[in-house]
């Protein structure tokens, strides 16, 4: 073999011609079907978008801007502000928030830093069966089963032992006529923190999965406990990823229908008793679209509008952190 036609040991891996020539036909059509899919999801957004705000015109210029923020649904006298289901969907994720998460982490924990995957695989199965359970599912179980029980024992006898109580007794203690009522945003809260667990358990497990083994094996021998290498190597690793899961069961509690629908009580209130009944804005919508008509439907669509707005927010907020904390990981 000739001097030519030998390899250079000092050059690239195969041949640096290759990468300049048109790649195969198979190769170009799949990228054109991938960025066709692509293109697909991004202009059903946008139809989404146009056509939801464009029926929801109507509402927007009877209410005006200051007249959408008020609390006055009257659909009779033709009165639509949505502050009151504002509020319970902040009340109601954030409820289901901060009941998740810590057992969403402790899960992920679990099963990444403590059991062997023997044992970790039949509950990571049944966290994945937990995410697929029809929404009307847990809604009606909610109902029926979670919402009685809550009310005998645990919401009443809570209630009357903070009542009086400052703060606490603003937050757990009875509502507007001393009613303590099972269907409330505490009940929708807790509901969707189940909906939700899964969802933040699986990305803040696959998030820890990523950590280098060798930062865990170099802060053992550092002489580390488990928890020590946890909260020195874990969670700094993971922080961003972590929170980007939290961020995005978020926004998956905040447009949650069914299941908000049957538990939260649809009483629209503003109040700081957790107890008492609510209303949202995915519940108003499901419950009140079919008698709808006019600029009652444009305000529900409206409502719809502005409920895209916030999740499609939270969500871009959550991508944020993650890419950031992907970026500062490539550069450590």
């Amino acid at each position: 073999m000739g001097r030519s036609q030998r390899a250079d040991p000092a050059g690239l891996a195969g041949s640096a011609r290759a990468l300049t020539q048109q790649r195969p036909l198979g190769d170009r059509i799949f990228q054109a079907l991938a960025l066709a899919a692509g293109l697909l999801v991004l202009a059903i957004l946008v139809l989404i978008a146009v056509a939801t705000t464009s029926q929801s015109t109507s509402w927007f210029s009877h209410e005006g801007i200051t007249g959408i923020f008020t609390t006055t649904w009257d659909p009779a006298h033709n009165k639509f502000g949505v502050l009151t289901f504002l509020y319970g969907t902040v009340v109601t994720a954030v409820i289901a928030v901060i009941l998740s998460v810590p057992v969403s982490v402790a899960i992920a924990l679990l099963l990444t830093e403590v059991l062997s995957y023997r044992w970790a695989r039949p509950i990571v199965y049944v966290i994945d069966l937990l995410a697929v359970v029809p929404s009307v599912v847990w809604g009606l179980w909610g109902l029926i089963v979670f919402a009685p029980w809550a009310q005998r024992t645990i919401y009443a006898p809570v209630a009357g032992a903070v009542k009086g109580v400052p703060i606490l007794g603003n937050l757990f203690g009875p509502g507007t006529g001393g009613v303590v009522s099972g269907p409330s945003f505490f009940t929708a809260g807790v509901i969707l923190a189940f909906m939700i667990t899964p969802i933040v358990t699986s990305l803040s497990r696959e998030v820890i999965a990523t950590v280098p083994v060798i930062d865990r094996e170099g802060a053992y021998a550092l002489g580390a406990t488990r928890w020590e290498m946890i909260r020195g190597v874990v969670f700094p690793h993971s922080q961003g990823g972590i929170v980007g899961a939290v961020l995005l069961g978020l926004g998956r509690a905040m447009g949650e229908t069914i299941a908000a629908a049957l538990v939260i009580g649809s009483i629209p209130a503003i109040t700081s008793h957790l107890f008492s009944t609510g209303y949202n804005m995915p519940a108003v919508i499901v419950n009140q679209f079919g008698e709808s008509s006019g600029v009652f439907r444009s305000a529900l669509l409206g409502i719809g509008v502005l409920l895209f707005v916030l999740t499609i927010i939270v969500n871009l907020i959550a991508r944020g952190i993650v890419a950031r904390s992907m970026a500062r990981q490539r550069g450590a």
